[in-house]
């Protein structure tokens, strides 16, 4: 992006935080001058490209592989390629660093990444088409290969590139926006652009393959990254990007080059927030626990509900989807208007609040008006606080060291729900003891809710005693 385009005031020295730009107010005529900007429409094309690798080595490739004959055990252990995603903050450094190959001299540091990544993960999808996940052997170069082992280290490709592409994405978005309401506006849009993809990968592609196949599905998954190269191609190189890529740093493989790109970015964090930065940390790993251990008991307890899975899938597309468009773009608007920390605040309410209307649905039983009222509140609810949390972590980011820093947050936000998430069925199979099953579930959710008051406290510190620093990036709007 040109330099007109870049945040005022960025220091040459990345381990110097940004001087803080004045609060400004951003009544909906600013609103609505930010929706006309250019990289609005880019930002949604990018977040559609981000979307669309994660369920294809994911939850959808494990349909594939199933109904090929696969046996469960493989299933799972090929599911632990999504690692990638959680890890992607240990190459990030490079990625902040270094110019991607070829691309790099050609689109500049941010871009070039987009479009390699973008590449590699086409490619790979096109090759797991070819080789399908079936039992087998293969002849490569007069080497006999077991089949599986050769697709799952393509899934390893695709989801290593896809977690590329999502780090050099959450870069751009944070670099390209000119003021904290414009930061809320793309972290929106990217969210709709990522929430359809998700749509596409996980629901339609399934219409595709019953009628075409699941080669010729992924072969199409591909060609729709073009999206994505499109949008890189429109894009502008952020003018941080550009000023981080001239200033002479210490040569990378040397031990003041490691230091500065591994050591650097947590020390930056922990310089400027100081004593903040550990309670920052702890509201975001917080932020979304209700959500993340409910998460894999959800169609579980639509079977125990004995829900038709044509309704729950028709509820989802339909009354789901635009209630998560409703959210997103709620959230959107409150960061533009409100700031991000109000904005943060009504998430952590909304969150739990929607593992409540599950428990009133465990407790009324199958009823499709309940069900569907309850489907709008959750996908409203996660649509909302998911924005909220994109936003207000991306507000806490150094110019300099953007890809690395959002990487470790993002990261770090999932890590204690995942490790906590597993024992979910365990709750719901104790809390049934002396109880009916429905009503353990009403209880195991009511639980998660509750966890989510520890977050809202500590969002209300912030609100109130929270440093000059992000009072200043998250100002609201008068």
């Amino acid at each position: 992006m040109t330099s007109e385009s870049g945040r005022a005031g960025v220091s040459a020295d990345p381990s110097t935080p940004s001087p803080a730009p004045p609060p400004r107010s951003a009544g909906w005529r600013r609103v609505l001058s930010n929706l006309r900007q250019p990289k609005v429409p880019v930002m949604l094309l990018l977040g559609f490209s981000s979307g669309i690798p994660i369920y294809l080595v994911g939850n959808t490739l494990g349909y594939w592989m199933r109904e090929n004959g696969v046996e469960l055990s493989t299933i799972g252990f090929l599911s632990w390629v999504g690692l990638a995603y959680s890890l992607k903050f240990l190459w990030a450094p490079l990625i902040d660093k270094l110019d991607a190959p070829v691309f790099g001299r050609w689109l500049g540091r941010r871009r070039g990444w987009m479009l390699l990544s973008q590449g590699v993960a086409a490619a790979a999808l096109v090759a797991m088409a070819m080789i399908e996940p079936r039992q087998g052997q293969l002849l490569l170069g007069g080497f006999v290969i077991d089949q599986l082992a050769v697709f799952g280290v393509l899934a390893l490709v695709v989801a290593f590139a896809s977690s590329t592409q999502d780090i050099v994405i959450d870069a751009w978005r944070i670099e390209s926006a000119d003021s904290p309401e414009q930061q809320g506006l793309l972290t929106s849009t990217a969210t709709l652009g990522y929430r359809a993809a998700l749509l596409v990968t996980d629901s339609l592609i399934l219409i595709l393959a019953a009628h075409a196949g699941w080669a010729l599905s992924y072969d199409v998954m591909a060609a729709l990254m073009g999206v994505g190269v499109l949008a890189t191609l429109m894009a502008r190189e952020p003018a941080a990007s550009v000023l981080a890529a001239a200033t002479p740093h210490p040569a990378l493989f040397t031990a003041r080059g490691l230091f500065d790109a591994l050591v650097g970015p947590f020390l930056a964090f922990f310089r400027e927030h100081g004593r903040w930065a550990l309670l920052m940390l702890l509201t975001i790993s917080l932020y979304r626990l209700p959500d993340f251990l409910m998460g894999p008991m959800a169609n579980p307890f639509y079977a125990d509900l004995a829900m038709d899975k044509e309704l729950v899938g028709q509820v989802r597309g339909s009354f789901g989807l635009i209630a998560t468009i409703a959210g997103v773009a709620a959230a959107g608007l409150s960061a533009v208007r409100f700031g991000f920390i109000p904005t943060l605040i009504a998430g952590a309410v909304l969150g739990p609040g929607s593992n409540l209307a599950f428990a009133y649905l465990a407790l009324h039983g199958n009823d499709t008006g309940v069900f569907t009222a309850a489907m709008v509140i959750d996908n409203f609810c996660n649509g909302y606080t998911g924005v909220a949390l994109v936003g207000y972590m991306s507000s806490l980011t150094n110019i300099g060291y953007t890809a690395t820093q959002y990487a470790l947050l993002s990261s770090f936000y999932a890590l204690l729900g995942k490790v906590l998430k597993g024992l979910s069925g365990v709750a719901v199979e104790h809390l049934a003891i002396d109880r009916s099953l429905l009503e353990a579930y009403s209880l195991f959710f009511v639980g998660t809710a509750v966890l989510g008051i520890p977050a809202l406290l500590l969002c209300i510190v912030l609100a109130i005693r929270r440093p000059p620093t992000i009072e200043s990036r998250v100002a609201p709007a008068a």
